[in-house]
């Protein structure tokens, strides 16, 4: 791994631990571009599908009876499909485009990406900073009640089955586990508050722009 000057900020984060919120104050902050929804409007656009259909898949495995069916009709014998691979649109061909419209846009620098993948799909690559969000326990279930107050007795299950979702789609995809600590450069507890967290990753930002590009572990 290359030390080099930031220019792309991945953001991870725990369900309720607001690290979406997060990312778009450190965004505007840095003056750069913030890559969200806007991940999931680009892949809906270059499936041509619509975009409410391809939120539907965000964070999420296909079902399993459909993966094991898929070998299934993948096997010449079997299918009587006509259509190609890139021609369905499921959880693994809105993963596939969503990573290569990270790495376009990693291309081009300045910007702040949000989940999907982001940290696993530029997991090695020069200029880029991995962070990943998370929050106590106690500040996750407040968040979750006062999102949605008529659900806040289920906070913990669903609190639980959203990373749990978030941790399988990137172990089916990438082959990576999600909350790996090797695979992130900061680890931020958002109950310090926007502030020192944008603090840190500014100071981070910083120190890596003034060190000389040389290999670091």
């Amino acid at each position: 791994m290359v030390s080099s000057p930031v220019r792309v900020i991945t953001v991870e984060r725990e369900y309720g631990s607001r690290g979406g919120e997060f990312a778009h104050d450190l965004a505007s902050r840095l003056g750069w571009r913030l890559l969200d929804s806007e991940l999931l409007t680009a892949a809906a656009r270059k499936a041509c599908v619509p975009e409410d259909l391809a939120a539907k898949f965000d964070d999420r495995l296909d079902p399993w009876y459909y993966r094991y069916g898929k070998v299934f009709w993948q096997d010449q014998l079997y299918s009587t499909a006509t259509e190609s691979e890139d021609k369905v649109f499921n959880c693994e061909r809105m993963y596939a485009l969503i990573k290569d419209e990270i790495l376009e846009q990693a291309k081009t620098g300045d910007c702040v990406i949000v989940g999907r993948g982001g940290a696993a799909a530029l997991a090695g690559k020069p200029g880029c900073l991995h962070i990943f969000v998370y929050a106590t326990m106690a500040a996750k279930r407040n968040w979750f009640a006062q999102t949605f107050p008529n659900r806040a007795m289920h906070a913990d299950q669903e609190l639980a089955a959203h990373d749990k979702r978030r941790a399988a789609a990137i172990k089916q995809y990438y082959q990576l586990e999600w909350c790996a600590r090797g695979l992130y450069h900061m680890l931020l507890n958002s109950c310090i508050g926007f502030e020192a967290m944008i603090a840190a990753v500014e100071g981070a930002i910083s120190v890596r722009a003034a060190m000389p590009q040389t290999a670091c572990g």
